[in-house]
């Protein structure tokens, strides 16, 4: 019942959208000279060219679809899952909104004068049925036709409501190229989420295993090496330096701050703490070694001339792979091999596996690393060889 009139309320407030259609029509009538001597018709024909003109006309603004979806919405619940686009509709979009919005003053139209004309009707004739009858009779058999009367207007709201639930979706709600972009923008969130989470990981996670092996280091020489200590304890600060430089960085990404924001390059938004590239490697092995890992590092081939995006994907391979040996195998030896070729960028990280034999299984970090070579076309074989754990990946460039 309450959706009921809810949906009446809706008709009429169609019926209102029309009174500036028809004060617009009776002042061009007004001024339109009168060449039949029937002012009255000239009016009327006046007023009917501007509503059947000017309604659909009306209609085709931007804005008027996103006002009777949002006053449908009101009375007959949500028309669809997905937001509608920021920019404006297609044009058919709007040809369907120009459809809905004539149906809706028309529709009102009808409602109004129903609502006024049903009641009031029935009040006349019952009126002039009951002429000569006693006043109080005649007044309680008039009040109850116009009960009778306003309840009339109940089965025509049901089904002029039912029309318009039913064909509201399909008219008002989005198009399928309108599902389309948003379903493309969606996977666009979904994959930097995807990427803000490896780079977090990534670089976070490497920080905290470097920073328990020195922390771990310096506790053991503590009373018997202080310089040692000493010098884990600056690695450990530098560490953190870098991790919480690196944190900064991926929370500015996600507050999506237009003031940090600079120029874009690769099609992606970069800050004032880019991520890092190959060309920083060498602090990379620097700071793996400070902290007492045994690191054998060959680097082959000029670091700057690879193009950002793989050089990007690359420096975060190395770190992952690297954090993964120091985090599952322990105080182990590691190999990094990396060679810069005119068409790819070919990495090996291995390092053996530990004495009890016991293997890792696939985490995070090795889904990021495949994520990440997954996204530049190029290969990926990691796991157990030789009594080693190996990761081994090639990365096309495409200068």
């Amino acid at each position: 019942m309450e959706t009921i009139w809810r949906r009446w309320a809706y008709l009429v407030l169609g019926g209102a959208l029309l009174v500036p259609f028809g004060v617009l029509g009776s002042m061009i009538g007004a001024a339109v000279p009168d060449a039949a001597g029937n002012p009255v018709v000239v009016d009327a024909a006046v007023l009917a060219v501007v509503i059947i003109v000017g309604v659909p006309v009306a209609g085709l603004v931007p804005g008027v679809r996103r006002l009777e979806i949002a006053t449908w919405e009101l009375v007959g619940g949500p028309l669809a899952e997905l937001p509608l686009p920021a920019t404006d509709p297609a044009w058919p979009a709007r040809l369907r909104a120009s459809a809905w919005f004539t149906g809706h003053v028309v529709g009102g139209a009808v409602a109004s004068a129903a609502s006024i004309a049903i009641p009031a009707g029935a009040a006349v004739l019952v009126s002039d049925a009951t002429r000569g009858w006693p006043a109080l009779p005649r007044a309680l058999v008039v009040v109850l036709a116009v009960a009778a009367g306003i309840a009339a207007l109940y089965p025509l709201t049901a089904v002029l409501g039912a029309v318009l639930a039913r064909w509201a979706p399909d008219v008002l709600g989005p198009s399928p190229a309108e599902r389309l972009a948003a379903a493309e923008e969606r996977a666009d969130r979904l994959a930097e989420r995807n990427r803000l989470a490896r780079e977090l990981h990534d670089s976070v996670g490497h920080a905290l295993s470097i920073v328990s092996v020195q922390a771990g280091a310096a506790e053991r020489v503590l009373d018997t090496d202080p310089a040692f200590a000493r010098t884990a304890l600056a690695a450990i600060a530098e560490s953190a330096r870098a991790a919480a430089a690196d944190l900064d960085h991926v929370l500015g990404l996600l507050r999506e701050d237009d003031g940090d924001r600079v120029a874009r390059r690769d099609g992606r938004d970069e800050r004032r703490a880019p991520t890092p590239t190959l060309e920083a490697l060498d602090d990379l092995l620097r700071r793996t070694r400070s902290a007492g890992v045994d690191l054998d590092a060959t680097v082959t081939g000029p670091l700057s001339g690879v193009p950002r995006p793989v050089s990007t994907e690359a420096y975060r391979i190395v770190q992952e792979s690297v954090t993964n040996a120091v985090r599952h195998a322990g105080e182990v030896p590691v190999r990094v091999r990396l060679d810069v070729r005119p068409d790819a960028v070919a990495i090996e990280v291995a390092n053996p596996l530990p004495p009890d034999g016991e293997k890792a299984e696939p985490g995070r970090g090795l889904r990021g690393i495949g994520e990440r070579v997954a996204i530049l076309r190029g290969t990926l074989d990691a796991g157990p060889r030789d009594g080693e754990w190996r990761v081994a990946a090639t990365l096309p460039v495409v200068r």
